[in-house]
């Protein structure tokens, strides 16, 4: 085990774990009273976090570069998932978003694995075409081809927060593995009219982007969520009330134990809690970036950098929106917050990582 980064590994099982004990605290009374059980949310995702950790464990010890075979082919199989979706009887339906593929006992979000498909192909792509990527038509623009293909998909899904992680990750692996930033800077311009128009032509972004500015203007509606997740963090204090004893997971919350769950932590756990959240994701954000900028080859270099910089932002994101600094979008906190498909592709994510750790320039 010692050829491996121990903290990252440390830091994964440990936020896993947790996030079990805060998935059953946040959920608990909810499920009671939905589900005539309590602890239905807890043996989901403790079921979950098991697979995630079998396919961590498997994704730890194959070699990292035998996934160059699989770059192609899996972001085919990623992209035809990703229309399944929209197929009647196949296809499942929430809150007018068509995310997921239904399967016996739980439901599939192809997005997730979308994510780490990219990432492994553009790993593989960008090595093979270390030279090209400094010219716009041979390196840059294809790449943006594809890119706008998958967010198109994703749009239609009305699943814009993976479309702009998605993008964000693309964008920052083109920089570092040496694009013009003039390119990068010229497509991000030419994106914000588009941006702009999803946003303020789809009445509940339009929403979201008014309550972010004043959520007091609709307390009861728009502004509800981020001003119930302020008085989650308000009551918590510097100490926090106690694990399990939050009063705003108490339908208050909404999604309580989803997308706010940082919210629940913060009430029962205090400060310090979130605190210690956020410090356990820098940390395992900066070993990280220390396994892609030691990996010994570029395709492990850009894998490690690709996988740290989603986990980076996801969590940066979702600490933004929970406590008002982002506006509101629909973006899990890795490890911690409730999804089948969320835990399980992000602790297998997490193994090819530690697989590109135990390559490290200096590790036997």
């Amino acid at each position: 085990m010692e050829r491996y980064d121990l903290v990252i590994l440390l830091m994964a099982v440990a936020l896993t774990c947790f996030g079990v004990v805060m998935v059953y605290s946040a959920s608990s009374v909810m499920a009671a009273k939905k589900y005539h059980d309590g602890f239905f949310f807890l043996k989901r995702q403790g079921a979950y976090a098991v697979l995630g950790f079998g396919l961590m464990a498997f994704a730890m010890t194959m070699d990292y570069e035998k996934w160059r075979r699989w770059a192609v082919p899996g972001l085919l199989g990623c992209l035809v998932l990703l229309v399944l979706v929209f197929v009647p009887g196949i296809g499942g339906t929430a809150k007018g978003a068509s995310r997921w593929i239904r399967l016996p006992g739980f439901n599939f979000q192809p997005s997730e694995l979308a994510k780490i498909a990219l990432i492994v192909y553009m790993a593989y792509s960008l090595d093979k075409r270390q030279e090209k990527v400094k010219f716009f038509a041979a390196g840059f623009l294809p790449y943006m081809v594809l890119l706008a293909g998958l967010l198109l998909l994703l749009l239609k899904q009305h699943d814009l927060g993976a479309a702009l992680t998605l993008g964000m990750v693309a964008v920052v692996m083109l920089f570092a593995a040496g694009t013009r930033p003039r390119y990068i800077l010229g497509m991000v311009v030419l994106a914000l009219p588009f941006l702009y128009f999803l946003v303020m032509n789809v009445d509940y972004r339009r929403r979201r982007i008014l309550a972010y500015l004043n959520p007091w203007e609709d307390p009861t509606d728009s502004g509800f969520q981020i001003i119930q997740s302020w008085l989650a963090f308000g009551n918590g204090g510097i100490l926090g009330q106690g694990l399990g004893e939050g009063k705003q997971k108490l339908f208050y919350l909404p999604e309580a134990h989803t997308d706010f769950i940082l919210s629940v932590v913060g009430e029962e756990l205090g400060l310090i809690g979130v605190l210690i959240i956020a410090a356990m994701f820098l940390l395992l954000v900066s070993r990280g970036m220390r396994v892609a900028l030691q990996t010994d080859n570029n395709f492990g270099r850009y894998l490690a950098f690709g996988i740290v910089t989603l986990l980076g932002i996801e969590a940066f994101v979702n600490m933004g929106v929970v406590t008002g600094l982002l506006p509101t979008k629909g973006l899990a906190l890795p490890f911690l917050s409730y999804g089948g498909s969320s835990l399980v592709v992000t602790l297998f994510a997490v193994g090819i990582l530690l697989n590109v750790s135990s390559r490290m320039r200096g590790t036997p």
